[in-house]
């Protein structure tokens, strides 16, 4: 009967077994004892059922148990079976006599291997912990060359020596927040409060900052922190500092130089290249920034003065910036001529305010004195072997003064865009010679005692500045005066020449043989085949005369051109009796002229295809719309009517234009 009482035992969840006698024999086992602990044969001593080691620990407390009846207990005790060196699982075990039939020893046993694994592997994970952050705090303190720790709220608690002498500030002296006071004025609130939100997230934080040192200048610092858990709770803050001035310097030098290239590259003129670039070395380099373009030093007379041209300028928000054009001369002997003569950079330290004399342009004196500037630098810059331009580069307040690296880097500024410059100095040098070859050529209309006669040049600021039109007019040995109006083919230097060319041709034969019009354009269409057999051209060309006293007339031939427009007190109309193939056309064919009188009062008007032809527009449109603006001008002076006319008219700024206007008076 006392199995049978043991046996409601067996769907316990704790194990349960019993030992009898002085070998402790098993009589009985549950369940989860033989599950968690083994299944000994019943009747097999105690020490032939488990091991060695079984024997050991726990034989002498079964034994105390039988002799005394004392209970005893066992707190994760590790069990093994016979087979194996590892313990298998642990239990928390109760020994105690058993009375009930012979002798012996009830074992209740629970199993606590879970527990005790997690207590073990919260218990490695705290040592290992533990042995990071020793390794860590050893790496911190070997490399770097600045160590702090903070509190908790991130108010800083030690520095390492580094940092005194890095910046003369004591370890007292930068506790709390005070380590903010030697950062740059410019950097300081950011800082702290980027500080402040990682402390506040408690999250690791890396920031960048500018530190002033001993000697007053700024250096670029690293900054890294970890916060320190004791558990989920931050209990304080490691953190290092590390000097990469030369490491931002680089850095900044070829973002420097990466945007002066794309600044250069998205320019054609030389103007607008020289403003791109002025404006990546401000903020970046300087506060202000000034460029004058020079003229050819080697073509300059000897004692004559040095003419500047000044083309762009820069300047930091908040400094009043230099008016971006204008133009200054100085003698052969100022230093700003020593200075582009000797081809080196100039470098200037001085008292806030005060500049250096005879050094600088004019209104760059007046600039740097106004902005209470510190230093400046004037750089001539080279383009193909020839002083193209001058920039001068300042700072003020409590930047730094401009030393030999930041001119190193303007120079490397100017040498990574030279081949954008060459090409912009080219074509600026191109544009120059063809406007001062074009503006030669277009003289003044003679002065007249019944017309009045203005004209205009407008050149193409999309193209090279100079094209192919032309006016021109003169008055012939028999009285009559010649308007005539052209459009070579092109616009570049070559046909700026070819214009030159054809207008010296039309002019001397117009004088040679007082033909009418059509026969001269014919006799011009004949001889450009020997003279130039590619170039083509349009042309108007007129005579303007006054066979009776009050009475004009108006003889024209047109070749391939835009129609003369008349306008007359009830309004306008365009002149479009004939219509003969361009000048260069391969055809021997006879030219055509018509003749047209000119009441007292009337204007008439010839002009290139620049001032009416639109992309994408119909001509007839176009044209419409000259002649209503130039009827509604009409009753202005001559000069006005011109002036107004070019404003009214929608431009393209894609093509040159030129226009000549003839008034009889009333």
């Amino acid at each position: 009967m006392r199995w049978l009482a043991l046996e409601a035992f067996d769907p316990a969840p704790v194990a349960v077994a019993l030992t009898t006698g002085p070998d402790h024999r098993v009589a009985y086992t549950n369940l989860a004892f033989r599950t968690h602990v083994g299944d000994p044969p019943l009747g097999e001593p105690l020490a032939d059922a488990f091991s060695r080691s079984a024997r050991r620990d726990y034989g002498g407390l079964f034994d105390h148990v039988l002799a005394t009846g004392e209970p005893v207990s066992i707190v994760e005790a590790p069990v093994r079976t016979a087979s194996s060196a590892d313990p298998d699982r642990f239990l928390s075990v109760s020994l105690s006599r058993f009375a009930h039939g012979p002798p012996g020893v009830l074992v209740i046993a629970v199993d606590v291997t879970e527990q005790v694994a997690a207590a073990r592997r919260a218990d490695r994970a705290t040592k290992e912990q533990e042995r990071i952050r020793r390794r860590f705090e050893s790496l911190v303190w070997l490399s770097a060359q600045i160590v702090w720790a903070a509190d908790p709220s991130g108010r800083l608690t030690e520095s390492s020596e580094g940092w005194e002498r890095a910046t003369g500030q004591s370890c007292a002296e930068s506790r709390g927040d005070g380590w903010s006071d030697v950062l740059h004025p410019d950097d300081r609130d950011a800082a702290l409060r980027s500080w402040r939100e990682a402390c506040g997230r408690a999250r690791p934080w890396h920031y960048t900052y500018r530190v002033r040192g001993v000697d007053g200048g700024y250096r670029h610092y690293d900054v890294h922190a970890a916060p320190v858990f004791e558990g989920d709770v931050v209990v304080e803050w490691v953190g290092t500092c590390t000097d990469v001035e030369e490491e931002w310097q680089e850095r900044q030098r070829r973002e420097l130089l990466d945007r002066a290239a794309a600044a250069a590259g998205e320019q054609t003129g030389l103007d607008g290249m020289f403003g791109a670039l002025a404006d990546v070395l401000v903020p970046a380099l300087a506060d202000g920034c000034g460029v004058h373009l020079l003229p050819d030093l080697v073509d300059r007379p000897p004692g004559a003065p040095i003419v500047a041209r000044r083309i762009a300028t820069a300047s930091r928000g908040g400094v009043r910036r230099q008016p971006p054009t204008g133009e200054e001369r100085f003698s052969p002997d100022s230093g700003f001529a020593r200075a582009i003569k000797g081809r080196r950079p100039l470098r200037r330290t001085f008292p806030p305010g005060r500049p250096p004399e005879d050094l600088l342009p004019r209104t760059t004196s007046a600039w740097l004195t106004q902005a209470q500037a510190t230093s400046v630098v004037l750089l001539p810059v080279v383009v193909d072997g020839t002083v193209a331009a001058a920039v001068t580069a300042a700072r003020r307040g409590d930047r730094a003064p401009l030393g030999p690296a930041d001119i190193a880097l303007m120079k490397q500024v100017f040498t990574h865009t030279h081949d954008a410059l060459s090409s912009a100095v080219q074509y600026h040098r191109t544009q120059q010679l063809a406007l001062a070859l074009q503006h030669s050529l277009l003289a003044d209309p003679p002065v007249l005692a019944d017309l009045d006669i203005a004209a205009r040049y407008v050149a193409s600021p999309a193209a090279a500045g100079v094209g192919g039109d032309w006016y021109d007019s003169f008055v012939l040995p028999d009285g009559a005066t010649v308007l005539a109006i052209g459009d070579v083919v092109g616009h570049d230097l070559a046909a700026a020449v070819e214009m030159s060319r054809l207008r010296n041709m039309l002019r001397v034969l117009t004088a040679d043989r007082l033909t009418p019009p059509s026969e001269i354009l014919r006799r011009l269409n004949i001889a450009m085949e020997t003279v130039d057999p590619e170039a083509t051209a349009t042309c108007v060309l007129s005579r303007v005369e006054e066979p009776e006293p009050g009475r004009w007339r108006f003889t024209y031939a047109v070749a391939g051109h835009p129609p003369p427009l008349l306008i007359v007190p009830g309004g306008g109309r365009f002149l479009d009796d004939v219509a003969d193939p361009l000048l260069g056309s391969p055809l021997n064919q006879p030219y055509h002229s018509a003749t047209e009188p000119l009441p007292p009062g009337s204007t008439l008007l010839l002009y290139t295809d620049g001032l009416v032809e639109r992309p994408g527009e119909d001509l007839d449109a176009s044209l419409d719309r000259l002649r209503r603006h130039a009827s509604a001008l009409a009753p202005r002076p001559l000069e006005d009517f011109c002036d107004a006319l070019l404003d009214a008219m929608p431009s393209t700024g894609t093509d040159d234009i030129a226009l000549i206007a003839l008034r009889v008076r009333p």
